[in-house]
């Protein structure tokens, strides 16, 4: 009696399964790994290709209210998400300097927009993963940028108030909410000198917002800043 023999099954990557030949010898060649996302809005970003087409404010807003910054150890009922991280960016460059004009402002809230599909990784990792990480990120932020009307390529001193602001952002949080001493902060991040004493009582109030309400106060801060209406989002 001769036994049929079965077929490997395959786990694909959209989750599925099935029987197929691809990894026998002389089989077909396997199918191509997916590098795409879908979107609650029904788009399909392709991480490796992404285009304006692809991108939608409210896509944005839901993925980043639902990242956690500093891989979720922060005190608090809820983790502090990279939407609430973008608010705080946003607020610290007004501190900085109060005529920053608002596509400067959203520049500063979008800075870590592709975290809505990436995800946010702490620094040592994304280093320790090294330039396809950052070549991706870079890509998929300037197809953001490019998306609501930003330059893909920022003029250096916006680049850099947003960097001072992102580092003032990341001290607050590391000390307020993350467990970090003041050394500490200082030494990986920025103790924030050039804000008065009121913004930095201000910015030392902080307390994580579920994930509803990043989401929401995201999408205002992003309508109020581009002009568009938010009627229909009943912000």
């Amino acid at each position: 009696m001769s036994l049929k023999r079965k077929q490997p099954f395959v786990v694909r990557r959209d989750g599925g399964g099935e029987a197929s030949d691809a990894t026998m010898p002389g089989g077909s060649s396997a199918a191509k790994p997916r590098a795409w996302q879908r979107m609650l809005s029904g788009r399909r970003l392709d991480l490796l290709n992404p285009t304006v087409a692809d991108i939608e404010i409210e896509d944005i807003a839901h993925g980043l209210a639902r990242v956690a910054r500093w891989n979720g150890q922060t005190l608090g009922d809820h983790p502090f998400s990279v939407a609430q991280h973008s608010l705080l960016v946003d607020d610290i460059l007004c501190a900085l300097y109060e005529e920053a004009p608002r596509s400067w402002r959203m520049a500063a809230l979008l800075h870590d927009a592709p975290e809505y599909v990436i995800g946010d990784l702490i620094s040592p990792f994304k280093a320790a993963i090294g330039f396809d990480y950052k070549t991706i990120e870079n890509r998929l932020l300037a197809v953001i940028y490019e998306r609501f009307h930003l330059p893909p390529n920022l003029p250096k001193p916006v680049r850099s108030l947003i960097k001072q602001a992102d580092r003032y952002a990341a001290y607050f949080e590391a000390t307020i909410l993350a467990g970090f001493t003041d050394a500490e902060a200082d030494q990986y991040f920025s103790k924030p000198v050039a804000l008065c004493e009121q913004s930095i009582a201000r910015f030392s109030a902080l307390q994580p917002w579920p994930a509803h309400e990043a989401q929401g106060r995201f999408l205002k801060r992003f309508y109020k800043l581009s002009g568009q209406p938010s009627h229909a989002l009943g912000h």
